[in-house]
């Protein structure tokens, strides 16, 4: 098969038990466009996979091989690989446990080998529960510095938030806010710019606009509120311009947002100073649509941005808009990966 005939291959992995993953997992199945899209590697429990479609309200029928080497992913539906890591009996719902942390590593694990392995070409996962995870004996802050230890990756590395085309790059993310202005440096800025510059390319934008948010209320008001504009922010977006790269800023976050809406969005991307100021933005534009991209690592790693929703898992009302624009995305950076002939 062609490189231009053969389908993206993805991992999904369901996320944590106790959430909407498993039901997004069912309704991405059941979407008319996703067998046609991809060849999908599911690694997950049996019994969280069926319990996810009955949820979804449509049973989609899949293939089942006993380890990932074994499982044909050509056939046009599905492929199960049916396993839980060392979980055992029922996962507790709508709570985070120690358990359901386990099962999402152990899960997330197994498809980071797939990928190493030359067998899917971008991961998808539903969404974790942080504290699940740390329960489990996770010692890093969040997933995306999780990935970067399991692959043994030691580069630069950002999450990614992407919403109708839109990117958000963060120069600090999950830190106290105390904390954020003394991590705010030229080396920090510069390294958002260029990994979002990366990551568009690498998802199809051939031509990047890149903006950077100031730290300060008003930018700062001319050093009236703070200098980081002046002394490291500025500086360091006109070194990059000098370098060839297609930013422009610091601009004042509050207005930042208004100028990538619609039609007539100026930039693809905006990179920010600290978790929240792109956060609330993105998500007040379209919550049940947004993406997070785990940025810089050396495969594409894509899950919806909203979290497990522990408060109606297990309803059958989960909104999977996030989830479809995730998987899209994770197609169109497989894609690209995995371009050569299978």
């Amino acid at each position: 098969m062609t490189s231009a005939q053969r389908k993206p291959r993805l991992a999904v992995v369901l996320g944590d038990p106790a959430g909407i993953g498993p039901e997004l997992v069912g309704r991405l199945l059941a979407d008319p466009g996703t067998a046609a899209a991809a060849d999908i590697l599911l690694i997950a429990d049996k019994g969280e996979l069926e319990r996810g479609m009955e949820l979804a309200g449509k049973r989609t029928p899949y293939a089942q091989a006993a380890s990932m080497e074994q499982a044909d992913l050509s056939q046009g539906r599905p492929v199960l690989v049916d396993y839980r890591g060392d979980t055992q009996g029922p996962f507790e719902r709508s709570v985070s446990t120690a358990d359901g942390g386990r099962y999402c590593l152990a899960t997330l694990r197994m498809a980071l080998d797939a990928h190493a392995n030359g067998l899917v070409d971008a991961i998808l996962f539903a969404p974790l529960n942080k504290h699940s995870l740390h329960m489990a004996g996770m010692k890093t802050a969040d997933e995306m510095h999780w990935f970067t230890q399991q692959v043994g990756f030691d580069g630069p590395v950002c999450e990614f938030n992407v919403l109708d085309g839109l990117w958000t790059s963060r120069v600090t993310s999950h830190i106290a806010l105390k904390d954020v202005p003394a991590h705010i440096t030229p080396a920090g800025v510069t390294r958002g710019i260029e990994l979002i510059h990366k990551e568009l390319l690498r998802s199809g934008v051939a031509r990047p606009r890149i903006a950077v948010c100031g730290l300060n209320p008003h930018n700062g008001d001319n050093g009236s509120f703070g200098r980081e504009e002046i002394d490291i922010i500025g500086p360091a977006v006109e070194a990059a311009r000098a370098r060839g790269l297609p930013v422009e800023g610091p601009f004042a976050a509050d207005t930042i947002f208004l100028r990538v809406q619609g039609e007539n969005r100026q930039y693809d991307a905006v990179v920010t100073m600290y978790h929240d100021q792109g956060q609330i933005a993105m998500k007040l534009m379209g919550f049940w649509r947004g993406i997070t991209v785990q940025g810089g690592l050396p495969m594409p790693i894509v899950t919806p941005a909203h979290g497990t929703a522990f408060d109606i898992a297990g309803q059958g009302k989960a909104n999977p808009g996030a989830m479809l624009a995730a998987f899209k995305l994770a197609c169109r950076m497989g894609m690209d990966a995995g371009s050569s002939p299978a």
